[in-house]
């Protein structure tokens, strides 16, 4: 019996980006059907932002995940799990500034100033922007060895995207309080995979 074909490296980033592209396509559907309740704008900002946060801790545990196994595989999808994550905080933003502002520059002004959930929310899409915008090759070429620490940057992201939905949420902290714990642990996991290759690095 002959062994199944393997899937090529193209076809697995299909299969990655499909997958990723699924949440989007639920949605695009939903708004289409008209089946998003009676506070669509309130939907699309939740889910959209819920699925930021997602595809955000996907991302960071690509890497403690390819140390802990070995599976250097999985090593090229950080960076498609991490524009993923930029796409939905864009819809997160734009569902905000758009839908629900009128994308009144004013107003938006007024409520970085005023309420501190948006202005922590809208630092981690800030953070997002930065690391979207140096993940092609030629940025790697131009930054050198400062774009890795550049990108280190994204913990931080997560960290105020975590913070955004707890001051958001005010009632029911369980959700957020399960990507907290788990941006802590992957947070952990990258800061002693750093200590360690220091030590090495000392010999």
């Amino acid at each position: 019996m002959s062994s199944p074909p393997r899937l090529t490296p193209r076809t697995r980033r299909t299969f990655v980006a499909l997958a990723c592209a699924g949440p989007l396509l639920w949605l695009i559907v939903a708004i289409a059907q008209g089946d998003l309740g009676a506070n669509p704008v309130e939907r699309i900002t939740h889910t959209t932002g819920a699925w930021t946060l997602r595809f955000l801790v996907l991302t960071l545990a690509v890497t403690p995940l390819r140390r802990a196994t070995g599976w250097q595989g999985i090593a090229p999808y950080r960076r498609t799990l991490g524009l993923w994550t930029f796409a939905y905080a864009l819809l997160h933003f734009a569902t905000y500034a758009l839908l629900d502002l009128g994308l009144d520059l004013g107003a938006l002004g007024e409520d970085l100033r005023e309420r501190p959930y948006i202005m922590v929310g809208f630092a981690a899409f800030t953070i997002l922007t930065l690391l979207a915008a140096t993940s092609n090759r030629g940025a790697v070429r131009r930054l050198g060895k400062s774009w890795r620490k550049l990108h280190l940057l994204v913990y931080a992201a997560g960290i105020l995207g975590v913070l955004h939905f707890f001051w958001l949420v005010k009632a029911d902290l369980r959700e957020p309080a399960i990507y907290a714990a788990a941006v802590a642990l992957l947070l952990g996991a990258r800061l002693r995979g750093l200590l360690s290759a220091r030590r090495l690095a000392r010999g």
